[in-house]
């Protein structure tokens, strides 16, 4: 007599994987949660890079200053090298003027006037390039006081402190 064993294919508890359902919800939680968090991170970069460009126009207002006290003197020569499109390096985002304050304004006027003999009244312009990441984040100005201003269409920020950048 024989005797026939037969196996079953069955799979037991411990080797079963994830269903189909298991894994729909496992990525339409992820789509929610990458829908939630993107549109935060882009903000985050964008604020970042105004943050920088802000830095660089304090260490232009900074180079102005020095220059100025190295010659005695406001001259045209200490926009040297400091106008342009910044970052430097990389994608350029913004393009940075040097003007002479002529009368106390507070933002720049639109359009901006024709560059001037530097004087001891001069502010900082960064106007972001059009096409580039920052193209819709407003105008930036730095003048000789320390006032930070962003001007986004007719919106007017100004500041000593960070409100220009909120």
């Amino acid at each position: 007599m024989v005797i026939h064993h037969y196996k079953h294919n069955r799979v037991s508890k411990d080797q079963r994987g994830f269903t189909l359902i298991e894994m729909m919800i496992v990525v339409a939680i992820i789509g929610i949660l990458a829908a939630i968090a993107y549109p935060s991170y882009q903000s985050y970069v964008i604020k970042t890079k105004r943050a920088d460009m802000m830095t660089e126009m304090q260490n232009i207002a900074s180079t102005i200053e020095s220059r100025k006290l190295a010659q005695g003197s406001y001259s045209n020569a200490l926009r040297t090298g400091l106008t342009g499109n910044y970052p430097q390096q990389g994608t350029a985002l913004y393009n940075v003027t040097v003007e002479t304050i002529v009368a106390p304004v507070s933002p720049p006027p639109d359009p901006l006037p024709p560059l001037g003999p530097l004087t001891s009244k001069w502010i900082i312009t960064a106007t972001p390039i059009t096409g580039t990441q920052m193209a819709n984040d407003g105008r930036m100005t730095l003048n000789y006081v320390g006032v930070k201003c962003r001007v986004i269409k007719t919106v007017n920020t100004c500041g000593t402190d960070g409100e220009w950048n909120k």
